[in-house]
């Protein structure tokens, strides 16, 4: 009965890790979207800030680790290795350690990072026009697809350079509200107002971005508990199987 759980537990326990194994790819996979992705509002955080740079290289870093931990985790299961297993029990611990850690630092630190974000944003826009960059073009995608304008509000534009040295009266074109707009129609650069007023969305992005966080909070907090789940289970079963393998076993490992 013995030899029948532990042969269960560690079929068990190769799936998990290849469960866990694909779970690192995913990781890994949106670490190089947000690196490379020029289309989206993490691309103009990324072009202005190192630390949110090295966030996505952190993020490669920790998938492409758990990839390894997961193939690590499978050897020592088939093979009944128990020096694997004992390094695969320790690793998740400490990898689940250190994603309770970052959540944590991240929900109370959350106001320190609006502050942050809204100077990188701020940024952005005081300098846009200046040069055609992914950065520009990622913030125009963000104005277009979230029916906003600035980060604030349209005043944020007021502080840039093209419009403030121009002798016409400029506005972002991926701003503009298009049940207003009565001329140019582009999306991106600057387009010439009529009147003073604006025909822009009042809305400023950072109240869309924050509706939208809050429309997907609930998938990025089923994915975050999945893989904490997913990692306590392997856990469980590391150590477990580990305490079952019998000593003979053990003394063949130089065979594998």
């Amino acid at each position: 009965m013995g030899e029948g759980c532990t042969r269960v537990t560690k079929y068990f326990l190769f799936v998990f890790n290849l469960i866990f194994f694909l779970f690192g790819a995913v990781i890994m996979g949106f670490g190089l979207w947000l690196l490379l992705d020029n289309q989206s509002f993490l691309a103009v955080l990324q072009d202005s800030s190192l630390a949110l740079k090295a966030a996505s290289y952190i993020l490669i870093g920790v998938g492409a680790f758990s990839m390894l931990m997961g193939f690590v985790g499978c050897l020592g299961a088939i093979y009944e290795i128990r020096c694997l297993l004992g390094l695969y029990f320790a690793c998740l611990l400490l990898i689940l350690l250190a994603q309770v850690a970052a959540g944590a630092l991240i929900y109370f630190q959350k106001d320190v990072l609006n502050t942050e974000m809204s100077k990188i944003v701020t940024k952005v826009l005081d300098s846009y026009g200046t040069k055609n960059s992914s950065t520009e073009q990622a913030w125009d995608y963000i104005q277009r697809t979230m029916d906003c304008c600035g980060w604030t509000g349209h005043a944020d534009w007021n502080g840039n350079m093209v419009i403030v040295n121009s002798s016409q009266l400029l506005f972002p074109c991926s701003c503009q509200n298009i049940s207003l707009a009565t001329g140019n129609t582009s999306d991106s650069g600057f387009c010439e107002a009529q009147t003073s007023e604006w025909p822009v969305y009042e809305a400023g992005c950072s109240a869309s971005v924050e509706g939208w966080l809050i429309t997907n909070v609930g998938v990025v907090l089923g994915i975050c508990l999945a893989v904490a789940v997913i990692e306590v289970l392997g856990m469980i079963l590391s150590i477990c199987l580990c305490k079952n393998v019998r000593t003979e076993y053990y003394t063949k490992v130089s065979k594998y």
